[in-house]
């Protein structure tokens, strides 16, 4: 009774069905591979909730998925076409996201072709490099607290290219106006910069001298973002 429930209405006799034993073990192991594979990326890294379940049961959903398919071509064309219908319903990630759920497909792939001892193997290996790049940092941009952004916001009788050309020699080694926005009517400039600074411990005498320049107006200083250059 139970093999006719767990045999496909649309099965021939030469389809091989999938033992339940086997496809409990394959579905639980792609399960703990994922949590490790979960554990190792949140790893001193901020993420969502929703993000780290995903990346948890990702492996078992593409594992179930490939043991479904077992052999069939067509099925296995239809199967990708899915998948890539995923990407246009769902918000760009950062780099480091797509090689997680790269790595977690790439589980649920071997687990769900059988391999269960590679699957194994690949995540242990890979989680263990996801826990040692983070521990020591790896790819982190050295000096990064002299990468800032500055944001000034200038009455419109100042001339903004040449305002504070003065101030950035003397504190920053580089500097670049990236957008020049107008504000309340047109009677202020907010301007945007990308700064290099010659000493970090002077950012607040270097904040003042441009207080004293823009009128005591709004004046923003963050650290430059690097997302706009990740996948």
């Amino acid at each position: 009774m139970l093999d006719n429930l767990l045999k496909g209405i649309f099965d021939s006799d030469f389809t091989v069905v999938i033992k339940l034993s086997d496809f409990l073990l394959c579905v639980g192991v792609s399960l703990a591979l994922g949590l490790l594979l979960t554990v190792s990326y949140m790893y001193k890294t901020r993420d969502s909730k929703s993000f780290a379940v995903t990346l948890a049961l990702l492996p078992a959903v593409v594992c179930v998925v490939i043991m479904m398919v077992n052999g069939n071509i067509g099925t296995g064309v239809a199967v990708a076409g899915a998948f890539g219908l995923v990407r246009f319903r769902s918000a760009p990630g950062s780099a480091k996201e797509i090689c997680a759920l790269f790595l977690a497909m790439g589980t649920g792939l071997i687990a769900g072709m059988g391999y269960l001892g590679y699957a194994v193997l690949f995540t242990v290996i890979l989680s263990a490099v996801f826990l040692l790049y983070n521990r020591l940092g790896f790819g982190t941009k050295k000096g990064a607290e002299i990468y800032k952004t500055l944001s000034v916001t200038i009455p419109e009788d100042l001339n903004y290219s040449e305002v504070f050309e003065d101030i950035f020699a003397t504190y920053t080694t580089e500097h670049e106006l990236e957008r020049v926005k107008t504000a309340n009517m047109g009677s202020l400039f907010r301007l945007t910069y990308r700064i290099t600074l010659r000493d970090p411990q002077k950012e607040k005498e270097m904040i003042d001298k441009i207080r004293c320049r823009n009128g005591n107006l709004e004046i923003a200083v963050c650290r430059q973002e690097t997302t706009a250059a990740e996948l």
